[in-house]
């Protein structure tokens, strides 16, 4: 690995990048990986993610046979929503288009890495259904024996799709903050990787996406980017890109950073809007939006620093408005799943309430896709007619 270091992100304090705990020893708050020499970081423009950003990253040497393709998702200028809810600049980043239909397969690539140079031969995740399928693909491609750590209450649409790859599937019935805490036990415990939402080289994959945001932008920045907050981790990685690309010059300021949660689960939301330092549990969380439905986010207390550091803001919408904003989102060919929907909701209510102007840009992280959870919609009534083939031309008339 390059000459970094993993540095906690709030009392400071200095760690090998060997290390895989990935919490301080003194305040167990979260590290992150820092870059000494980065003034002289540029982009290679060619390869894959991590070798077109490898100035940006911590390795060295790349296992380029375990990449399945993530990144360069598209950046989607909105036409019909961006009218609708009475903005001049939207954009949606479409993190539904890499591997296995989320944004975190970008973290995932770069857990793996650290994992691989390290030696390690067993991995695991604990994870709401994309990141298991993320770590359950990637796993099973580079021949590594993996574990995976889900609630018990999984929708059942969801296990399917991670079973597939055939790793070891484990469903923990009791408190999903805790199984949080207990996988990084075990993983010290047993010589195990765990690849959570929140370890460094995760949220490494995650400020990736800010880069591609800046070229696909022509280096120019939005005013805002809204993103989904579940651990904390993918926000913190969007704003670290941003971060760094300023720090080497090639964009001249930063954007704000919107922090979106559902009502229904929300502690980064409560603790900012209470003017407190550090989150609170949630004890019955319940929403639709599953992959962020976090009621003690490992990251939690770095995202309520980082968002008053920056001048951002944290909001959080009703299940309610986010099936609204999923159904809005569609008008622009975009089939995102709840959570997905979660920054648009934000967006709108914002507007609303002229926190946000028109004249304002602004990008939605769509961090996953609708057919990752489709029974949001069973309640939904769709236009649907029927006929047989005989009376069809009278159906186009209907």
């Amino acid at each position: 690995m390059k000459d970094i270091i993993l540095s906690c992100t709030q009392c400071k304090k200095e760690f090998s990048p060997q290390r895989i705990h990935p919490r301080c020893s003194a305040c167990n708050e979260p590290l992150e990986v820092t870059y000494p020499r980065l003034e002289k970081a540029e982009i290679q423009f060619r390869g894959t993610l991590l070798e077109r950003y490898r100035d940006f990253l911590p390795f060295e040497q790349i296992h380029r046979k375990i990449s399945l393709g993530e990144g360069n998702t598209p950046l989607l200028k909105s036409n019909i929503v961006a009218a609708e809810i009475g903005i001049q600049s939207l954009h949606f980043k479409n993190e539904s288009q890499n591997p296995t239909w989320s944004f975190k397969d970008r973290g995932t690539a770069l857990g793996l890495e650290h994992a691989l140079s390290l030696g390690f031969s067993r991995i695991g995740t604990v994870s709401t259904g994309n990141m298991a399928t993320s770590v359950a693909a990637y796993g099973a491609r580079a021949g590594l024996e993996t574990y995976v750590l889900v609630p018990h209450n999984l929708p059942s649409e969801k296990i399917a799709p991670i079973a597939v790859y055939n790793p070891h599937l484990i469903m923990v019935d009791g408190d999903y903050g805790d199984l949080y805490y207990r996988s990084l036990e075990i993983g010290e415990e047993l010589g195990l990787y765990f690849i959570n939402s929140d370890v460094p080289f995760r949220v490494e994959g995650s400020k990736t996406i800010a880069f591609e945001i800046c070229e696909q932008l022509d280096f120019s920045v939005p005013d805002y980017v809204a993103v989904p907050v579940s651990a904390g981790g993918n926000i913190r990685g969007i704003a670290k890109g941003f971060e760094e690309f300023h720090r080497v010059g090639l964009i001249d300021r930063m954007p704000g950073m919107i922090a979106a949660q559902a009502s229904g689960c929300s502690p980064v939301v409560n603790a900012y809007q209470a003017g407190k330092e550090t989150i609170e549990r949630i004890r019955n969380p319940g929403t639709i939006a599953h992959a962020i439905e976090n009621p003690f986010p490992p990251s939690g207390n770095q995202t309520l620093r980082m968002l008053r550091a920056n001048e951002g803001i944290a909001v959080k919408v009703s299940d309610e408005e986010i099936l609204a904003a999923q159904e809005l989102m569609a008008r622009d060919g975009i089939f995102g799943q709840p959570a997905a929907a979660v920054p648009l909701a934000a967006v709108k209510m914002l507007l609303d309430r002229s926190y946000l102007q028109p004249t304002d840009s602004v990008v939605c992280i769509v961090t996953g896709s609708g057919l990752k959870y489709s029974a949001a919609l069973e309640n939904k009534s769709f236009d649907i007619k029927t006929t047989d083939l005989e009376r069809l031309t009278e159906a186009f008339k209907r």
